[in-house]
Parts: C-alpha cells; structure tokens; sequence
C-alpha cells in the first residue's frame, strides 16, 4: 500500500482552524488577529475558547501587522489571519517595516491563496505572494498541501522563533498527507513521495497532489518520476533536490504561483549554483487570475496533473 494515499477531501484553512485550536489549548502565549475574516480563516473554535486572546481587527489590515508586531513584545506569539493578498500586497511595508526588519515572532497566515479561490477573481487572489515574502530577509516561507500538513505547519511554526509567512487554499482537496502525530512537521525539509529514476516533480501547495496524479498517468507510459514534497519554500532543501536529480538528470517544478519569483525560481537558482540541470516550469506565467471555478482555471492556467506529463515528456527530451 503506497504511503500518501487519498483518504478524503476537506480544505486546507480547516487545517489552519483545527491547528490553531490545538494551540490555544496548549500554549498560552499563542494569540490570533483577523481583519474581518473569521468564517473565511475558520477561527470560531478558537475564538469560543479563548475570546481574551483573540482581536477582531476589522478590515484594517495594516493596522493588524502592526498590533502583531507589538505584541511580540510582551512575549505572545502572534498568529494575523486574512486572505494571501491582503496579508501581503496589501501590507507589504508594515510586514517589512515592522516586522520583518527586526525579526518579530509574528506569524503571518493567509489563506485563499493563489487561482483557487476562483469565482472572487483577479482582484482577490494573488500569484505573486511567496516571491513579496521570500525576499524579506529573515522571513520563512511555508505553503502547505493538504489539510493535515496545514495543521502540522500551524502547530509546528508556533514553537519556531522568528517571522513566518504560512500560505495555504480555499478549497476542498484531497487529503493524502499522514496525521503530524505519525509524520512529524520539519520547517526546511522536504518530503520525498514516490521514488522514481528518469524525472523529479518537485511541488508545492495544491499542485503536489496533481505531481502524484501525474507520477501515476507516467508510470502507465513507463516513466519513472520521483515525486517531493516542497512544503518550505524558504529556507529551501537544496539537498532533497540536488540528490534527487542526480539520479535523474532532470527536474519539473510545480505551484500555483507565477513562475517568476516562485518555487520554481528557487529550485533553478539551486540548480545553476551546484548542479545546472533541464527544469521545466508549472506556474502562472507573467499573469492574472480571473473569475472562475477554481478546476476551470486550474485548467486554463495549466496547474494540472496533465500539464506535469507534458512538461515530463519535454525535460526528459532535453536531457
């Protein structure tokens, strides 16, 4: 039986909800912020639990940045909670200023990230997130997959001390990761899927389950792809990657994120430093969103399992 298996459906902010109940249970320092968005970010539980520990913002996103970084001060562990483009394009200098500049505990969660928020369109979602929050000094960078992992991360940054940025989706999908009671959460460290020998697919968010998807439509045609999990864009496992395509002298990266500034970029400034090696692009390229149902634009913008065969098939040429 293969390890990361479909076992249900649920939507990776129900991740983030559930993770931060946990926290409030267990560590008292642990705070939340929302901007207007407590069904949207799934912080009722915790709110019911803990209303002296939580503050409802408003839509004053800024405002909220800066409120977290004080109270990092007195020694609370901030959690801010809105969408991915009001928790960053919208904030940027205060989360720079603020925060950032003088490495604040401050973690910055934000869901209905990338395409998939769908029907909102364009002015809602954001493909250009993680490369605004990897370029901040000091900053680490988590998307997350599916619903476990997104509550393994949320548990897991609470205990890790510095500025994160935790990035994770709107929708239902499947739930494939195990329980981080069976597989522990690793800020860092990439997680190695399937093993394979003529191609590595390495994904991150909502596009690693459509890396497996893949890995399975190739293996029928005979092709042998090693599939890993880049849950921490920043600091990259530049080791997970680098052996994987020593064995397989080629690589496809895959996110729902523009192309310019994302995981891709990561993985190929790895690659040009210590290993030069062919490396296709799954990404939005130099674009916006639009309105539509998150499997509509998916399709589209080619963040489909589909779309990974193909780009296989082109690496694997050029090798």
């Amino acid at each position: 039986m293969k390890k990361y298996t479909y076992t249900e459906k649920k939507d990776t902010r129900s991740g983030f909800g559930d993770g931060l109940t946990e926290l409030g249970r267990t560590n008292p320092n642990v705070v939340a912020l929302c901007a207007d968005l407590i069904g949207s970010l799934k912080m009722n539980q915790f709110i019911k639990e803990h209303p002296e520990r939580f503050f409802q913002i408003g839509i004053a996103e800024a405002n909220m940045m800066g409120i977290a970084a004080g109270l990092t001060i007195g020694g609370k562990i901030p959690f801010t909670g809105t969408f991915a483009n009001f928790s960053t394009g919208r904030v940027y200098d205060q989360i720079r200023q603020s925060i950032a500049y003088s490495g604040k505990n401050v973690k910055i969660c934000a869901s209905h990230a990338g395409l998939t928020l769908g029907e909102d369109g364009a002015t809602h979602q954001i493909l250009e997130d993680i490369g605004l929050m990897k370029m901040l000094p000091g900053m680490t960078v988590i998307n997350t997959c599916d619903y476990n992992q997104t509550k393994a991360a949320t548990i897991a940054i609470a205990d890790f001390d510095g500025p994160v940025y935790l990035r994770f989706g709107r929708p239902v999908v499947p739930v494939f990761m195990p329980d981080y009671k069976e597989e522990k959460f690793e800020i860092g460290k990439g997680i190695q899927l399937t093993e394979g020998t003529d191609v590595t697919i390495v994904a991150t968010g909502h596009l690693v389950w459509e890396a497996l998807q893949a890995a399975e439509k190739l293996e029928e045609q005979g092709i042998s792809a090693e599939v890993i999990n880049i849950h921490t864009i920043k600091p990259l496992d530049e080791e997970i990657i680098l052996k994987s395509v020593a064995k397989t002298g080629c690589i496809v990266t895959a996110e729902e994120h523009n192309i310019l500034g994302g995981l891709g970029e990561s993985v190929a400034r790895c690659l040009a430093t210590n290993t030069p090696t062919p490396q296709e692009f799954i990404g939005t390229n130099d674009t916006f969103g639009e309105s539509g149902t998150p499997a509509q634009l998916m399709e589209k913008y080619g963040l489909t399992a589909d779309a990974v065969v193909v780009a296989v098939k082109k690496v694997i040429a050029r090798k």
